[in-house]
């Protein structure tokens, strides 16, 4: 039993049952007992393992994608360079190595990166020595600039509300207690506005997800890119809309019961980009697949200079990572795309307009 179990169970006897949101919310940032503000839960001592420390190949890549849409808006003299949740700092030290030698792309940005995690911090400094750093608890506070922003894998960290379909209605599912521990259950029957449309085409005793903080979020950073420039390239897992239960906690790169060990495993679900998109006054791009929209990159040709200097084991796990990246039966296919650019500029490369 974790010190967060303790405090979830006594907030639970004092106020009620909570919603899913709110468990995602404590289990990930309570201040002492969270799981992104106590640990690096990174690579192969860690819970899991993300693109960027898979290969290079994927950071540089992104970068040369956002130095060329930088180019397609003319080239911006003083913009913001941000990322989102950026792990160990991996995909942005590959990426300002990618486009160090575009001419003008490093003089003009402004690197900025949201992270809430105090030892991810530490890790994002180090991977990113030589280049001038400012840290933001939240979007919200990134400068007006025009704005080229990277997503990986951030969206999915954002909390959920989970809803079941009643007869005309919806029950909420709720996490409470039970004999001492942990466990799910189910709100009275309510009508929910923002579901409002997904009534017709679900049916009693179905699951769906909404996150309202991933669309407001979205909304923002599409309201700031259609304001000032720049561009929102969106990378997770998930698909248009989101249908049952993707709550998934891993922990040691194994999945594992969501309420067992609240604050020592990583807790994500997949996201729903088209309310993403819906959300957003920029204009969106049709949803992608990875692999597609690294492929169109030209990542196998990257994959093929850089397996020139390889040989033996190095040339195996070379191999292995392109694949694993773009495979449809690996990354390629669960993991999406999407981008935000504002409706006056030219399609982003890589992707159709939606």
């Amino acid at each position: 039993m974790t010190a967060l179990h303790g405090a979830l169970v006594a907030r639970i006897a004092r106020t009620g049952p909570i919603s899913v949101a709110d468990y995602m919310t404590e289990c990930l940032l309570h201040p002492t007992h969270g799981y992104y503000t106590t640990r690096d839960p990174l690579g192969a001592a860690g819970d899991f393992t993300t693109a960027p420390e898979i290969s290079q190949m994927f950071g540089e890549m992104i970068g040369l994608w956002l130095a060329q849409v930088w180019m397609d808006q003319g080239a911006p003299g003083e913009f913001a360079l941000v990322e989102l949740g950026p792990g160990r700092g991996t995909l942005m030290a590959d990426a300002l190595r990618a486009t160090a030698r575009v001419p003008g792309f490093h003089a003009g940005l402004r690197l900025h990166l949201v992270e809430a995690s105090p030892a991810l911090r530490a890790r994002q400094e180090a991977a990113l020595q030589g280049h001038e750093v400012t840290f933001h608890d939240h979007p919200a506070s990134l400068p007006d600039l025009p704005t080229y922003l990277i997503a990986n894998e951030f969206f999915d960290t954002l909390p959920i509300r989970q809803f079941q379909r009643a007869k005309t209605g919806w029950h909420e599912r709720m996490i409470g207690v039970v004999d001492g521990q942990l466990a799910r259950g189910l709100a009275p029957e309510a009508p929910v506005e923002a579901l409002a449309d997904r009534v017709a085409g679900t049916h009693e005793g179905q699951i769906v997800e909404w996150n309202a903080s991933a669309q407001a979020l979205a909304a923002d950073i599409g309201n700031r890119i259609e304001a000032l420039g720049g561009a929102a390239l969106i990378l997770d897992y998930g698909d248009e809309v989101s249908i049952g239960d993707t709550l998934q906690a891993v922990r040691g790169h194994a999945p594992v019961d969501a309420l067992a060990s609240p604050g020592a495993t990583d807790l994500t679900a997949h996201v729903a980009f088209g309310p993403l998109a819906s959300a957003s006054r920029a204009r969106a791009s049709r949803l992608t697949p990875q692999g597609v929209f690294l492929e169109r990159l030209g990542i196998t040709a990257r994959a093929e200079a850089l397996a020139a200097k390889l040989q033996g084991a190095a040339l195996d796990s070379h191999i292995a990572a392109h694949r694993r990246l773009t495979h449809p039966s690996e990354m390629g296919t669960l993991f999406k795309v999407l981008a935000l650019t504002p409706t006056h500029c030219p399609a982003p490369p890589g992707l159709e307009p939606a």
